[in-house]
């Protein structure tokens, strides 16, 4: 079955990188559209949120136009995730000579199967320009769509060798999806003057926890901060409680997490209930005001990991997620300046106003958690089960 990976990717750390953070869709869609264009052998592409509308119809274009200039196109779409992509489109890109795949496809009769799902965003050019981070191809990220309520997300560009890490991910789900190798003649990707170190950091079903155990790693280590952005705060413990310590031990530790947008309101409900214990433990907590935010981001100093995860619970018993990590003064400059200006749009929650929230709020945050728990405990069943 293609959800089920018993061998583990562990990547080495490796310099002569070169990585970009691309803010929003009027940066990153730009960007990966020119990419697609200026392909001459091969397109890597693995989305989990596709819908059809505008966005997808420009990334459709581009692939078969990349096809038509006998481009080799592999584009491999989650079963879920891509359930918003018409009919339509889908024979468009298979009509055009592009290789067309679903991962795990929906099907009723195999049950809980379903849930197994590959969150990842990958986009891969000549195994010398890769896209990685957390933005789907869907209008709801495009400010040119849906204006100033557009989510907010980043993807960096990534030039270098740990592209070759990148692509082995990529082909390593593609063989397992179609029982088909993906071979390419491609050198490997050739270093960078920026010389920037980075590791490739992927975890899923089966396949151990690197995005977390790194995570852990580096808060454990910090000496001055720790900053974490993600849409879905419900981590796991043994994360809560590194942050505490850090926080305990005098270090700068700020959550920025969604405020009154959202497009899962019930989860930021259940993510809520961590607040007094965090506060408590002088955690500092931002929630982004003027629109849904959809980053994941976490810095431990000079340390950055950012790509697919949410680092919630569900994804590390059910997705296949994978991180850039990097670690360079110059691309935290830009990480600290980013979270600089979100933390401008943002509201931080004192401990004294948490403790003066109305009741009701507070019913809604239990209820919402307790939900987040059965489905955890349901989760821990099946894979009993499995």
């Amino acid at each position: 079955m293609p959800y089920r990976f018993r061998n583990k990717h562990i990547f080495p750390i490796k310099p002569g990188n070169a990585f970009r953070l691309l803010i929003d869709g009027q940066q990153f869609y730009p960007q990966m559209l020119a990419g697609i264009n200026s392909a001459q052998h091969v397109v890597m592409f693995e989305q989990y949120l596709v819908s059809s509308g505008r966005t997808c119809d420009d990334f459709i274009h581009a692939l078969i136009n990349a096809a038509r200039r006998q481009v080799r196109v592999c584009v491999l779409f989650d079963g879920y995730g891509a359930s918003a992509l018409s009919a339509a489109d889908s024979r468009r890109l298979v009509d055009a000579g592009i290789e067309l795949v679903f991962y795990n496809p929906v099907k009723l009769r195999r049950f809980y199967h379903n849930f197994f799902r590959t969150h990842r965003k990958i986009l891969i050019v000549d195994n010398r320009l890769a896209f990685v981070g957390g933005a789907g191809i869907t209008d709801e990220f495009s400010p040119h769509i849906k204006g100033e309520m557009a989510w907010h997300d980043v993807m960096l560009e990534i030039h270098g060798p740990v592209i070759a890490d990148w692509q082995a991910l990529f082909m390593d789900v593609w063989q397992r999806s179609t029982r088909q190798p993906l071979q390419t003649q491609l050198a490997p990707p050739a270093a960078c003057i920026e010389d920037q170190i980075g590791q490739v950091l992927q975890e899923g079903p089966f396949r151990g926890q690197a995005i977390k155990q790194a995570l852990l790693n580096r808060i454990n280590k910090a000496t001055q901060r720790i900053w974490i952005t993600t849409p879905y705060f419900i981590v796991p413990m043994r994360i809560r409680r590194a942050l505490r310590r850090a926080a305990q031990r005098g270090l700068d530790v700020r959550l920025l997490l969604p405020g009154p947008h959202s497009d899962i309101p019930w989860v930021s409900n259940a993510a809520r209930r961590f607040y007094m214990g965090l506060l408590k433990n002088n955690i500092r907590i931002f929630e982004f005001q003027p629109r849904f935010t959809h980053s994941k981001i976490e810095m431990c100093d000079n340390w950055v990991s950012l790509g697919s995860s949410n680092l919630d619970r569900w994804n590390q018993y059910w997705n296949l997620d994978a991180n850039q990590a990097v670690e360079d003064e110059q691309f935290t400059a830009h990480i600290l300046d980013y979270f600089t200006k979100d933390f401008a749009k943002s509201r931080e929650i004192t401990l004294a106003e948490w403790q003066q929230r109305p009741w009701r709020l507070r019913v809604r945050e239990y209820l919402s958690g307790l939900l987040v728990y059965w489905l955890e405990k349901l989760t821990h069943q099946f894979r009993k089960i499995d």
